[in-house]
């Protein structure tokens, strides 16, 4: 079976989309015990794709797989869609979460009996204009301060999406960190972690650039291995 959480509206989309993940095994029938794999644009491959949904995979039981922001690649996006009607026809669940998605590619979902949820923004506020101002993202520093490793990625690849600059969530991020030193709330971190990660954060950005590295993937890098 597949699942689509897509659109422009951000925070409902979201809000869904954990409120189905949570009950996962209640919605889909899925053992408590199954395993979940997420799959990001970064650790896209094809041949372990291909065993999710083909039977040769190593794992017996059934299996939840997450696929996050792949359709925004032409490479990534027409190879699952290539393979949507043999995802659908799979003993194990695709659950993909998206930003805004054009008729042609809602219609191979549908095509392939996918379960769609969209979440679009009333006409007149999706314009590309507005999108940096609409998303939240002190979402991605609140997750971040919790030591909430999935969210603080999903928020993050969220706001990439709407259009927020590495400066301005490694300058929220940096604030948050300083923040939570000032008031020497150290429930989730300790003190010398905080100071650690604040000196990280404050280089992060200008050393990747440095040395020729692309800055979003070493963001992107620096917040899974965190915590």
């Amino acid at each position: 079976m597949i699942y689509l959480f897509s659109g422009d509206d951000a925070k409902r989309k979201i809000l869904n989309y954990e409120k189905f993940l949570k009950s996962l095994p209640a919605q889909t029938g899925l053992p408590e015990n199954a395993e979940t794999f997420f799959i990001s644009r970064n650790d896209f491959d094809p041949a372990r794709i291909e065993s999710f949904y083909s039977g040769s995979t190593l794992f017996s039981n059934q299996c939840a797989v997450i696929f996050q922001n792949i359709l925004e690649h032409e490479e990534t996006r027409d190879f699952v869609l290539d393979k949507l009607g043999l995802m659908g026809e799979s003993g194990n669940y695709f659950v993909f979460l998206e930003g805004k998605l054009g008729k042609p590619i809602l219609d191979a979902f549908k095509k392939a009996r996918a379960e769609l949820n969209i979440f679009e923004l009333p006409k007149g506020l999706s314009a590309g204009a507005g999108k940096k101002e609409r998303f939240d993202n002190f979402l991605v520093a609140n997750a971040f301060a919790q030591k909430d490793k999935l969210n603080t990625w999903i928020y993050f690849r969220q706001a990439v999406d709407f259009g927020a600059s590495l400066e301005e969530i490694s300058g929220i991020l940096f604030w948050k960190i300083k923040d939570m030193l000032l008031k020497k709330n150290f429930s989730k971190f300790s003190e010398a972690q905080l100071k650690d990660l604040a000196a990280e954060i404050s280089y992060l950005l200008p050393e990747a650039r440095k040395k020729g590295q692309d800055a979003e993937s070493a963001f992107e890098q620096f917040l899974l291995e965190a915590f």
